[in-house]
Order: structure tokens, then C-alpha cells, then sequence
């Protein structure tokens, strides 16, 4: 097998966040190859995205930091548990995004994507299966903390599409300690890897 532990290393001549978001992309493209499971590619996935991040200068060690890095996904992915319907109805299981393969500090264990109850960014790229940035999270209304640290989020839905067709399939979120950190290359760069992912894994 490969050696992929060095994967998330940084040449030198990487100097802007188009170079560094491609540079990922080149490598993530081989940690995919041969493998169809979405946990497994979800779980390198996070850990490549989040090590890369923290050897970049802008999200590197310190106040600036990128602090959280991972993947919700819609409950019906899961392996299904008996559940004691006193205790839970069966309408809020759908509506659930649960938490999937991260790096970075424990998470919301589930987010509720019920129409007209959902709240967070997190909910809001999934239903509206747009990409949200968000410079100031105390600004943005029902925002989730989990981490108390954190700054500034972007969060890029995972959409499955075919034959004319789109699935949610849930979120890759990314958080930061710095106010401002994420930009429009920054979507760009996330949106093309939920891309890639989506495509690389049976749902």
C-alpha cells in the first residue's frame, strides 16, 4: 500500500489558497482511490483537509487556527438501532444530521433539519444545498456553538446528483479561531472536494 501518512505536507511554493486548496485536492484524489465506503474516505478525508489547514500559514498554529474540521450526515446513512418509540418520535429520527468522521474537538452529536425547526449553519447548508460562509459566528441567527473558540465557519452541503436529480446527503463543516478566515477561494477549494468525495463513495 502507498504511504499516505505524509499526504497533508506543504511544498514551499505554495503561496496563495487556490495552490494550497488544488495541492490538497491532488492528494486526496490517491487516499480515495480503490475504496467506495463513505466512512472510511470521510474519516481521511477530515484528517487530510485538517492537517493541510494547520501546516497553511493562514490556519497554522495559533490564534488563527482552524479548530474543528468534519462531516455531518443525514441519520437514514447510518446502521439503523432499535429505537424506543416512547421516547422518540419516528419523524425526528429522519430529520436528523448525525455526526460523522472529524478531527478537532468532541461535536454535536446531532442537528435537527426539520423544516421550519432546523437551526445552525450546518442546517442551513443542508436544506438550502448551498455552501454558507460565515465571517462572525455571533452574528449569524441560531448559530450552534460548539466550541465556544470558535470564530468564523464554512459549511458545504454534500450533494448527490443524478439522472437530473440532487440529494442531501449532509455537510463538511470547518470552523477557526480567527474572525474572517474563510473566503471565496476557500468555497471553491471545499466545494470541489465535497464533490470529489460524493463521487468516490456509495451512498
Amino acid at each position: 500500500m502507498p504511504h499516505h501518512a505524509d499526504s497533508y505536507l506543504l511544498p514551499t511554493s505554495i503561496r496563495t489558497k487556490s495552490q494550497f486548496w488544488e495541492h490538497v485536492i491532488s492528494n486526496l484524489v490517491p487516499l480515495l482511490d480503490g475504496q467506495r465506503h463513505w466512512v472510511t474516505n470521510l474519516a481521511n478525508t477530515s484528517s487530510l483537509v485538517y492537517h493541510s489547514l494547520l501546516s497553511y500559514p493562514t490556519f497554522g498554529d495559533g490564534p488563527s487556527s482552524v479548530n474543528w474540521c468534519g462531516f455531518y450526515i443525514v441519520s437514514s446513512l447510518f446502521p439503523n438501532p432499535k429505537i424506543r418509540m416512547d421516547h422518540c418520535a419516528a419523524s425526528n429520527i429522519s430529520n436528523r444530521l448525525l455526526l460523522g468522521p472529524f478531527c478537532g474537538k468532541p461535536a454535536c452529536q446531532s442537528i435537527d433539519t426539520t423544516p421550519g425547526r432546523g437551526q445552525g449553519v450546518c442546517a442551513d447548508a443542508f436544506m438550502s444545498r448551498r455552501t454558507i460562509v460565515v465571517p462572525d459566528v455571533e452574528t449569524y441567527p441560531g448559530h450552534i456553538a460548539c466550541d465556544g473558540n470558535t470564530k468564523s465557519e464554512i459549511v458545504c452541503p454534500l450533494i448527490l446528483r443524478s439522472s437530473g436529480n440532487e440529494v442531501s446527503l449532509g455537510v463538511f463543516d470547518l470552523d477557526c479561531l480567527a474572525q474572517g478566515s474563510f473566503d471565496e477561494d476557500d468555497r471553491t477549494g471545499l466545494e470541489k472536494i465535497a464533490q470529489l468525495v460524493v463521487d468516490a463513495c456509495d451512498w
